[in-house]
C-alpha cells in the first residue's frame, strides 16, 4: 500500500490547524480547555466518530473520547491518546501569533501538542477518504492536564488504554525527527515553607522570613542532583503581598526525574527526608514537603520496540528515516508503557522551541508525519 498517494496536503493541514492554535488553552483556566475540546469535539463529530465528552475534575476541563464505525468495534484496538492544554497563558497570542514565514508556523502549543493531535485526525479523515478500513478499530482521547503531570485524567486514560493494543502518542518529534519507545520516571513535589512576620520597617531581623529559607531549600535541593536523579525547583510564590513585610509563608514546586525506577525511589525518599514541618526550635522556620504526582519510567518493551520497527519501515517507505529514543520529558505515554501495553511516542511534526515564545513546527512534517500515522492505523492488526 502507497500511503505516500494519499493526498496530504501541508499547507491546507496548516490552515485547518489555525483556529486549533487561536483557541488558547492553558492547563489551569478550564473554560478555555472546553472551549478547545468544543473544537477537537466537533471536528470528531464531522468525521463521523461517537463523541464521549467526560466532564473535568479538580477544578479543570474535560475531555473528548471519540470512536469510529469499525466492524471489530469493542475489540481491543489503537487508542491515539493527546492532550489539549499548554503552558501558555491566555494572552500568549498577543506575543506568538500564528504566523508563516519560510516553511515554518509559529503558535502556542502548536508544537506540544496541537499539530500532532490535528495531524492524528487528517490520517483518519485520509484513510476514510480512500476507502481504507483499518484492521483494527481506532479510539482518540484527548485530554486537559498533560502539561501539569496529569494529575485529574491518569485513571481515564489508563482505563481506555487497558482495553486495547496499541498507544499511539503523537507529541513532538524529536530534534532529529525520531520517536520516542521509552520514557525516564519523573516526580513532583510541593513545598511549603513557614516563618514569623514582622514589619521590615522595624528590624526584618527579627522575623523569621519563608522567603529566606525556601531560597535556602532550593539551593539545598538543587545540589541533591547526580547523574542518576536529578532534581529542579521552580513556580515560588510568596504569601505576602507587600515587601514591608517580612513573609510568613512561601511555596514552591520540585521536579526529581531518573532514567530508572529505582533511582526515583531513592531520589523521592531523600526529598521526603527534608520535611520539617514543625518550627525548628532556634529559626522558628518549617520546611513541608509533600509528593505530588508521579510518572512511572517506562522501558521499552520487546513490543514497543517491534512497533518501533514497523514505524521506521513504513517511514522509509515514505521517504524518511526515523530513530528511537529513551526520552527524559514525561507524558501520557509514560502510563500505557508502564501498563505494558505496547506504545509509540512522539509521533507528532518537527519543529521547535516548545514552550517558548519561539515554539513552531516544520509545515511540510504535517503531511510527512500524517502519512506515517496513516500507515500505522491502515497496518497494524
Amino acid at each position: 500500500m502507497d500511503f505516500n498517494a494519499l493526498p496530504f496536503d501541508s499547507d491546507a493541514m496548516c490552515d485547518g490547524l489555525r483556529p486549533w492554535i487561536e483557541c488558547e488553552s492553558p492547563t489551569h483556566d478550564a473554560a478555555a480547555i472546553d472551549r478547545m475540546i468544543d473544537l477537537a469535539s466537533y471536528d470528531l463529530a464531522a468525521m463521523g466518530a461517537t463523541i464521549e465528552r467526560i466532564p473535568g475534575r479538580m477544578g479543570l476541563g474535560g475531555c473528548v473520547r471519540a470512536t469510529f464505525p469499525h466492524p471489530k468495534a469493542g475489540e481491543p484496538g489503537i487508542l491515539i491518546a493527546g492532550h489539549m492544554d499548554t503552558v501558555h497563558p491566555v494572552g500568549t497570542l498577543a506575543r506568538l501569533p500564528w504566523r508563516r514565514e519560510g516553511g515554518k508556523c509559529w503558535g502556542p502549543g502548536i508544537q506540544d501538542m496541537k499539530g500532532g493531535n490535528y495531524l492524528s485526525l487528517e490520517a483518519i479523515r485520509q484513510l476514510a477518504a480512500a476507502n481504507i478500513e483499518t484492521p483494527l478499530p481506532v479510539t482518540v482521547l484527548f485530554t486537559p492536564d498533560e502539561e501539569i503531570g496529569t494529575p485529574a485524567t491518569r485513571e481515564l486514560i489508563e482505563a481506555t488504554a487497558r482495553g486495547q493494543k496499541y498507544v499511539l502518542v503523537p507529541e513532538p518529534a524529536r530534534p532529529d525527527g525520531g520517536v520516542v519507545w521509552g520514557r525516564y520516571a519523573i516526580a513532583r513535589f510541593n513545598l511549603r515553607t513557614t516563618g514569623t512576620p514582622i514589619h521590615a520597617g522595624v528590624d526584618p531581623r527579627l522575623g523569621r522570613s519563608a522567603v529566606r529559607e525556601m531560597a535556602r531549600r532550593i539551593l539545598e535541593i538543587e545540589e541533591m542532583t547526580t547523574d542518576s536523579c536529578t532534581f529542579s525547583v521552580g513556580c515560588v510564590v510568596s504569601d505576602q503581598l507587600h515587601v514591608n513585610c517580612v513573609p510568613s509563608g512561601c511555596s514552591a514546586e520540585a521536579l526529581s526525574m531518573a532514567k530508572r525506577q529505582a533511582d526515583l525511589d531513592a531520589g523521592v525518599e531523600k526529598m521526603l527526608a527534608l520535611n520539617n514541618p514543625a518550627n525548628d526550635p532556634g529559626g522558628d522556620v518549617g520546611f513541608h514537603v509533600a509528593r505530588g504526582v508521579t510518572r512511572p519510567v517506562w522501558e521499552p518493551s520487546d513490543a514497543d520496540k517491534a512497533l518501533f520497527k514497523h514505524a521506521k519501515s513504513l517511514a522509509a517507505d515514505l521517504g524518511f528515516g526515523i530513530t528511537a529514543h529513551m526520552a527524559g520529558g514525561g507524558s501520557d505515554g509514560n502510563f500505557t508503557g508502564a501498563m505494558g501495553i505496547t506504545t509509540l511516542d512522539s509521533l507528532g511534526p518537527r519543529g521547535a522551541g516548545l514552550h517558548t515564545l519561539n515554539e513552531h513546527i516544520e509545515i511540510e512534517s504535517l503531511a510527512e508525519r500524517g502519512k506515517l500515522m496513516a500507515g500505522l492505523l491502515a497496518t497494524l492488526k
